[in-house]
């Protein structure tokens, strides 16, 4: 499927994690450390797509919510960094999820992402974030200084509702406003953001950083930067 023309669009809407922040992985790290994990920040970050990936076969996902996904998240990460032992001691998540609940993790504003939110604006498209979140979203965002882009911010934890379920995504259509036929999702899980989109109506385009997506039948980019280009 193509990606729409930017005059047959009102509205985008958009993921937090993957698309506007990732995690500060540093944070992490240092976390990892205090439990005698030794690791970088840099070797966790490499190892994030393909967790993303995994995580999001249908297989994986089916009758899992966002905070089971997220503990798996980790564990794969970690795994993919080389390290050689599989079991992690919960103790080591659970202090990984208390930083996040303290001060959310996902803080490091992606590359071009700023600018590309300000062309959407100059374009005169209404801008919505859709995001499974730990009720800290609206916040987050506000201290990364990106929520002054957006109309509305939609947090699952806050909602009570979480992608892929459709109705997050009429909510956010309905306070944008736009007419799904009108709108379009950016995300960065299939199953999640584009089949959740779908099921509501509105066009959906991933952000596919490392390339692992190819046979997905949305349109990819690699940077949130590179699809607000491609719309010209």
């Amino acid at each position: 499927m193509r990606l729409p023309a930017r005059a047959d669009l009102d509205a985008v809407l958009l993921d937090a994690g993957g698309v506007l922040v990732d995690p500060d992985w540093e944070r992490v790290a240092r976390i990892l450390a205090r439990h005698g994990i030794e690791t970088t920040a840099e070797k966790l970050a490499a190892a994030e797509p393909k967790a993303k990936w995994w995580i999001d076969k249908p297989e994986n996902i089916a009758g899992v919510d966002d905070n089971k996904r997220a503990l798996l998240y980790y564990d794969l990460v970690l795994a993919g960094t080389g390290r050689g032992e599989t079991t992690v001691d919960p103790a080591v998540w659970a202090d990984v999820r208390a930083e996040h609940a303290r001060s959310n993790l996902w803080q490091r504003v992606l590359p071009g992402v700023p600018e590309a939110l300000a062309r959407l604006r100059t374009a005169g498209l209404r801008l919505a974030v859709v995001s499974n979140a730990n009720g800290t979203a609206p916040r987050l965002l506000q201290q990364v200084g990106l929520a002054p882009y957006f109309d509305t911010i939609l947090d699952s934890a806050l909602e009570g509702v979480e992608k892929p379920d459709p109705e997050i995504f009429r909510r956010a259509l309905a306070r944008v406003p736009a007419a799904p036929e009108r709108a379009l999702h950016v995300g960065d899980l299939y199953h999640v953001d584009v089949q959740g989109a779908r099921a509501a109506g509105v066009a959906a385009a991933l952000i596919d950083t490392a390339g692992l997506y190819a046979d997905a039948d949305c349109p990819r980019f690699t940077s949130l930067a590179a699809l607000v280009e491609a719309l010209g």
